[in-house]
């Protein structure tokens, strides 16, 4: 109490002091948020709009129309694009309810299970606005029931997604392959080339290895969305169109394509057509085959899953993906190293009994009365085994037979411009001993003197052996690919031209001399009785391959023609392989006779068959025009 009779209250300073304080504290604070959104709105103003610009948007791809694919006439298509839809799904857009919804009426819509299509979606699918797709290759009826009946389907919409469509089924589905969506793996290696999870990727042939330059270069549609994700309905939309895929034309005629097929006929087996002179395939047929069009649409599920349980297996190119003992046709190799090397005078006779004393055994002649006195050309000619037999073990010797199979190409890949080709093999004493822990005999080189035992060899691999001896002693590479073509001018943007593969170091002398001696198997040896076409002269060897089962044997011809051509290019090399697993009828020789009568009598198969039948009328029996 002061002097005055007053009470001093000291807490009004007090009170007073703290209401400065906060009153301070708030304009520092209102201030400091002021200098704050001066920046961000002013000094760093624009960067910030176009992070919130980069946000809003959202990437929706516009698939690029894949490129065609035609044969060597570059007329008409072998692979096209048909319209065709993909679908999508939003989950977050859906709703965990409209979600299973959803996707349990796709399911049963698209005949597939609700697994592979809830795989396809995130981790977290209610937070995932962005629409991922479910389902492509869907037709447009299908759309159409979805439009109908959109409110059944939360979350659902669609877009166009071209399909591949291959109006020649066949024998051509091994060379132009198929195609299909991208996988999990795939788009892990892939993913810095442009890829995506909705991305179609060439599975097989062409549609494989030449996927980057058919492909093309996929558009973008860019949306504006919510913070959520979802489409800001008013906005304006952005669209960068797509670029369509190259155009590629291959060496293939699809007309030789159709004849070798036809020729071929429900054997299990495959045909080589090859251009010597430049490596051109003009037909690859390997049977059975497929429909590539099966992995395009949905509704041939069932037919798919047989195709992948069928014991022949179909999708198997037989031409450069199964290899085989060559049996006979090595004899070409054989006579190769002994007219190079003269080891054994060609011109000097071995007399075959029918038989031969090698070992502790007795090995025998295919035909068992013997030959008689037969030399080089001779023995060729009539596919002697006792002779070759003598030339391997007496005078050749497994290291040399080792080296002209080399020099020939055999034991390594052609490098041919399709999937999966296997190199086959050469077997050597090395290789018996680190795989088998076992000393090389002299029954092994006398099982590789006529093309028998370890020794593999794919139909490809031979018809490179023809062409070294039709191109005196060079092959080129053999390729499927001629030219790739701008889409929408049909300019020439990349021409592919002949690359040697190999070249053999023996003389022309020796080819001109093996040619002579091949010449001879049709004049007058095994093939003579089978080869009767008049339109060209053939030179050639067949084989028989044995593989131990009774009335079963791996049919072969290798073979080219014209034998004395007025230039290289009309030369053509043919290569028939019948499996061991069809009823033996010695097959091979009479499809390359059909095949060369249709080819260079400019016929179809149906007039190939009718003009040998005329000229040998026992060609009827086993011949079925409609045979496929």
């Amino acid at each position: 109490m002061n002097g005055n009779g007053f009470v001093r209250n000291d807490n009004s300073a007090s009170i007073a002091t703290r209401i400065m304080a906060v009153t301070y504290l708030i304009v520092g604070i209102i201030a400091l948020y002021g200098v704050y959104l001066f920046a961000l709105q002013v000094v760093n103003g624009s960067e910030y709009r176009k992070r919130a610009s980069e946000v809003a948007r959202r990437e929706v791809l516009i698939p690029a129309q894949r490129g065609q694919i035609f044969d060597r006439n570059y007329d008409v298509p072998l692979v096209v694009n048909r319209p065709s839809y993909a679908i999508d799904l939003a989950p977050g857009q859906a709703g965990k309810k409209g979600l299973d919804v959803s996707v349990g009426r796709l399911a049963e819509m698209l005949h597939v299970t609700p697994a592979e299509i809830l795989a396809r979606i995130p981790s977290r699918p209610l937070l995932a606005f962005q629409p991922v797709q479910v389902a492509s290759g869907v037709p447009y009826g299908t759309i159409s029931y979805l439009a109908e009946h959109i409110d059944e389907f939360p979350g659902v919409s669609w877009h166009s997604k071209p399909m591949r469509a291959y109006p020649f089924p066949g024998s051509l589905s091994h060379v132009v392959g198929y195609v299909g969506d991208i996988t999990s793996e795939e788009l892990q290696v892939l993913y810095n080339e442009g890829y995506d999870a909705a991305s179609t990727i060439g599975k097989g042939g062409v549609e494989k290895v030449y996927d980057g330059v058919l492909r093309g270069t996929d558009g973008k549609s860019l949306r504006v969305v919510d913070v959520h994700g979802r489409s800001v309905v008013d906005a304006r939309v952005e669209d960068i169109p797509p670029v369509s895929g190259k155009n590629i034309v291959l060496t293939i005629d699809r007309h030789v394509q159709e004849l070798a097929e036809k020729a071929l006929g429900n054997r299990i087996g495959s045909v080589v057509v090859l251009k010597p002179s430049t490596g051109e395939l003009l037909a690859l047929v390997s049977y059975p085959w497929f429909d590539p069009s099966v992995f395009s649409d949905r509704r041939d599920a069932e037919q798919m899953r047989q195709l992948f349980l069928d014991p022949s297996f179909p999708f198997l190119n037989r031409a450069i993906q199964s290899s085989y003992a060559p049996a006979s046709t090595f004899k070409i190799i054989m006579t190769a190293a002994d007219l190079e090397e003269n080891l054994l005078p060609p011109s000097q006779a071995i007399v075959c009994k029918g038989s031969m004393d090698f070992g502790n055994r007795v090995w025998h002649d295919w035909e068992l009365t013997g030959h008689g006195p037969v030399d080089l050309a001779d023995a060729l000619a009539e596919s002697c085994d006792v002779y070759f037999w003598t030339l391997g073990t007496r005078y050749l010797g497994i290291d040399r037979i080792v080296e002209y199979a080399s020099r020939f190409g055999l034991g390594r890949k052609s490098g041919v411009d399709l999937p999966g080709e296997v190199a086959g093999l050469v077997p050597t004493p090395e290789w018996k001993e680190n795989n088998f822990r076992s000393q090389w005999l002299g029954g092994d080189t006398m099982n590789m003197s006529i093309g028998q035992g370890n020794l593999l060899a794919t139909p490809l691999q031979l018809a490179d052996v023809i062409a070294m001896v039709a191109n005196g002693g060079v092959v080129y590479t053999p390729h499927v690919l001629k030219e790739v073509r701008d889409p929408t001018t049909g300019a020439i943007l990349r021409e592919v031209r002949p690359q040697v593969m190999t070249s053999s170091g023996i003389s022309k002398g020796t080819f001109l001399q093996l040619a002579a001696n091949m010449r001879g198997v049709v004049t007058h040896g095994t093939a003579n009785v089978v080869i009767t076409t008049n339109a060209v002269e053939i030179a050639g060897k067949t084989g028989t391959g044995e593989v131990g089962k009774k009335e079963h044997f791996t049919s072969w011809f290798a073979s080219f023609g014209p034998y004395n051509p007025k230039s290289p290019d009309e030369q053509i090399v043919v290569v028939v392989m019948i499996e061991a697993t069809n009823d033996w009828d010695w097959w091979a020789p009479k499809a390359a006779n059909i095949i060369y009568q249709g080819y260079f009598a400019h016929q179809s198969y149906e007039q190939a068959v009718n003009t040998l039948v005329r000229s040998a009328s026992w060609y009827l029996q086993p011949i079925r025009i409609n045979d496929r």
